[in-house]
């Protein structure tokens, strides 16, 4: 069948080396080092996740046990991190989990990938972008009106997205020295948050540490209880083992984005050294900074008595030490305004590489003759999300992002130990270690925590998905490379 064809890694290194000799160029600018990445990385992975998170899941799922929450979740990550640097340090190139999917699964998965990608990265964006507004507001004490959940019309996300829109269309070196002054800035004020806050925890806060389970007292609809949870007919509990992965499905909303460093492989110079590097050195500072913040807040303050909206800020309130929360405000604007950035350039990279493959219109695919970057693409990203920041409330999304991003992993991690069979000879720089037992237990614990969120999420995701399958038969099919006999996509194919 035609929508199980693959591209094969030959002709994926061409398009990444420049296209394949009629005159268009069809790769990016390479400006990237280690650094670069690891900026990149942190400024999208440090967010809201720490800001508003660690209270929420405490407080509904967890108790102090959130710690392990966050920890189950950056296991997690790093199981896929391992699988995203190996193929990425072997087939550098924009895209990630889509062009490794159209290398190994077939045409049709890399389709519903990078669909996926787009959903997971123009929410992030979007949320992010209003989170940011709201915070600012707050800082500054602007209008409500303009800048909050209460605005018809939200400017502040609106102007943030288009300015830094304008950043990632300019070049993506640019945008990685606006990321890495933010960087600096929120991991100081984590690292504050930890050393002046662990003055105030006491023991007394942290016991029990796993809350004894119990049955929820609200009646839970069944399109709110979690997957697993439905078709176990289990009753619906908070706290206990169960709560403590409850929180880690959805906490891992905390560690999405840090795949956006595989989908800057095409643009660093030496992506079979520092793409590897760079994945392991941002989620090891970020886990280690989640953990310890969330064993710190609620050492400060009982579980049961954390703010959801402010819970960092309104614990060292708790502690009569609110001078602190202007500085957790700075950081969480400083923070959030790197997320945005960082999402609109990823989300733009997946849109290029579906261009270039032929399945959306090849225009958005060309690359600017003096920035290097994708141009166009960028720009219709950059209006997307802000029409979304601006007119669409998104702050019940975050399972949303959290499903589209596990998904994403899942397909990494299948297409390590496949790209291996089908392709052995293969120079691989970096290799998952225990491979294919690492990989398959990478994919079990994306599936198992996917479970664990709501079965409204499942749906709204499904929903998403279908949408996607028919612009593809309708459009991406007939219009990609490989099924218009274009040499340079076809040699070497794989078809099926």
């Amino acid at each position: 069948m035609g929508i199980l064809r693959t591209k094969s890694v030959e002709a994926i290194n061409r398009d990444v080396a420049g296209g394949d000799g009629d005159g268009e160029s069809r790769g990016l600018k390479k400006t990237l080092t280690t650094r670069d990445l690891v900026g990149f990385g942190v400024g999208i992975v440090i967010g809201t996740g720490i800001f508003t998170l660690t209270g929420i899941q405490a407080k509904e799922n967890a108790g102090p046990a959130v710690v392990i929450s966050f920890l189950v979740a950056g296991l997690v990550s790093m199981l896929a991190a391992v699988c995203y640097a190996e193929l990425a340090s072997s087939v550098p190139t924009a895209g990630s989990a889509y062009t490794y999917a159209y290398a190994t699964l077939g045409e049709v998965f890399a389709w519903i990938i990078g669909w996926d990608l787009v959903l997971e990265f123009a929410l992030g964006a979007a949320v992010v972008a209003r989170s940011w507004s709201g915070y600012l507001a707050d800082l500054f004490e602007l209008p409500k009106s303009l800048f909050t959940e209460d605005a018809s019309v939200n400017i502040g996300a609106v102007a943030l997205v288009l300015v830094l829109g304008i950043i990632a269309a300019v070049g993506v070196k640019e945008s990685a020295r606006v990321t890495n002054t933010l960087v600096l800035v929120k991991v100081a004020i984590s690292v504050f948050i930890i050393v002046v806050g662990a003055f105030f925890v006491t023991k007394a806060n942290l016991v029990p540490f796993v809350p004894k389970s119990t049955p929820s007292d609200e009646k839970v609809s069944t399109l709110s209880q979690p997957l697993l949870q439905w078709i176990g007919g289990f009753e619906p509990a908070s706290f206990g083992v169960a709560g403590i992965f409850t929180a880690a499905a959805v906490v891992f909303f905390a560690y999405t984005g840090f795949e956006a460093v595989a989908n800057l492989s095409e643009e660093t110079r030496n992506p079979a050294r520092d793409i590897p590097r760079a994945l392991l050195i941002v989620l090891g500072l970020c886990t280690t900074l989640y953990v310890l913040v969330a064993f710190v807040v609620t050492g400060m303050q009982k579980y049961t008595d954390l703010d959801v909206s402010a819970p960092i800020a309104k614990a060292f309130d708790a502690n009569d030490a609110s001078w602190a929360g202007t500085l957790i405000a700075i950081a969480a604007v400083a923070g959030l305004t790197s997320v945005t950035l960082v999402d609109i350039i990823a989300m733009s990279r997946i849109g290029f590489a579906l261009g270039r493959d032929g399945l959306l219109p090849q225009a958005v695919a060309k690359s600017h003759p003096r920035f290097g970057t994708p141009f166009r693409f960028t720009i219709g990203t950059t209006i997307f999300v802000a029409i979304l920041a601006g007119l669409v409330p998104l702050s019940d999304l975050s399972e949303m992002v959290s499903i589209g991003t596990l998904f994403a992993f899942l397909v990494v991690s299948i297409a390590v130990p496949v790209l291996r069979r089908t392709k052995p000879d293969l120079k691989r720089p970096f290799r998952v270690p225990l491979s294919p037992v690492v990989p398959i237990i990478s994919a079990l614990a994306c599936i198992y925590l996917m479970t664990n969120l709501v079965v409204e999420t499942w749906l709204r995701f499904l929903v998403w998905l279908v949408l996607g399958l028919i612009i593809y038969l309708v459009y991406g099919r007939r219009h990609a490379r490989l099924a218009g006999g274009d040499k340079g996509a076809e040699a070497g194919a794989i078809t099926s």
